[in-house]
């Protein structure tokens, strides 16, 4: 505690718009100071959600995050200081999670683009012993999206889904959670030719390449359509009678069950056993990790749309 700096190395921006022109490196960034309930995390690795991009544009302005800022939900790094009223943490401790409740309010203004960052204790989890910070950082917004949607549409043993991005940071997580802890009958999942081999990997029976095939003229149908791509209204046509679509995009269309994650380390608490046992994985862009002085290209990668898995940040020194 006592080598913690008074400020510390981030990426920031203090104005809206494109990420490569509104994203600095800056030096000099007075350090969070932790609440009650939080602690103070020295950050090893960051991973990127769209979401990051898309306040970087300013989409989220209306809700109120004060400039400048630090993007960043996803963190992976040791515990150096805690709270007063932290009980399940201790200095030392090495933790993972999505360090904003909810994704659009109450934004930390230092995100985890940052030497350190702040959570809730109720957000964290102790990370796997046989993850590296790098796979740790790469899952929470991820595969905490991917259950509370699963669980949202009451998915269990014996039903069947069609994952639309199968390839993508929350898609490759869906597959792996339908089949190992919900229990799929049958998991089928689109992506462009050159995935489709990791979606078999991944445990999908069924794999689409979404440039030859259009998955709602296939004969078979659906109990669950989880969509992370933002094809709604075709997904309604690939559900069985009495199936569900839900979308992590807004969509705009009234059927669909439109879903928002709410970050909780607990649900990463309870998958634990599974992602120590390896039947379910960390799945990281093979571009990646970018080391920290390369965010900007790392965010450039991202929004191609052309990831696999999760770009990750790795090191923050």
């Amino acid at each position: 505690m006592a080598n913690t700096p008074t400020h510390i190395k981030a990426w920031i921006y203090s104005e809206y718009g494109k990420t490569q022109d509104v994203l600095k490196f800056d030096t000099n960034v007075e350090i969070p100071e932790i609440k009650e309930d939080q602690v103070l995390i020295k950050v090893v690795a960051a991973a990127l959600n769209p979401i990051d991009y898309k306040r970087n544009l300013g989409y989220l302005r209306s809700f109120g995050t004060p400039l400048p800022a630090v993007p960043g939900y996803d963190v992976a790094g040791v515990v150096v200081r805690i709270g007063s009223q932290v009980t399940k943490f201790k200095v030392g401790d090495e933790v993972y999670g999505d360090i904003n409740e909810i994704a659009i309010q109450n934004v930390k203004i230092i995100g985890s683009l940052a030497e350190y960052t702040t959570a809730e204790e109720k957000l964290l989890a102790h990370k796997p012993n046989n993850l590296s910070f790098s796979e740790a950082a790469s899952l929470p917004a991820a595969i905490i999206t991917a259950y509370q949607g699963l669980e949202t549409v009451q998915f269990s043993a014996g039903k069947s889904i069609l994952v639309l991005g199968g390839a993508g940071g929350v898609g490759t997580l869906i597959i792996q959670l339908a089949k190992h802890v919900f229990g799929a009958s049958k998991i089928a999942a689109t992506a462009s030719t050159a995935k489709l081999e990791l979606l078999r990997e991944l445990g999908a029976d069924l794999p689409i390449d979404y440039t030859k095939e259009k998955f709602e003229e296939l004969p078979e149908k659906f109990d669950v359509v989880y969509d992370t791509v933002g094809e709604s209204e075709r997904a309604l046509k690939a559900i069985k009678e009495g199936g569900k679509v839900i979308t992590i995009v807004r969509s705009g269309v009234a059927s669909a069950i439109q879903f928002g994650v709410t970050s909780d380390g607990s649900v990463l608490e309870k998958l634990k056993p599974y992602l120590e046992s390896g039947k379910v994985k960390a799945v990281l862009d093979p571009k990646g990790p970018f080391p920290f002085s390369q965010t900007v290209e790392a965010f450039s990668h991202l929004e191609t749309n052309r990831a696999v898995g999760k770009v990750v940040i790795y090191p923050i020194p």
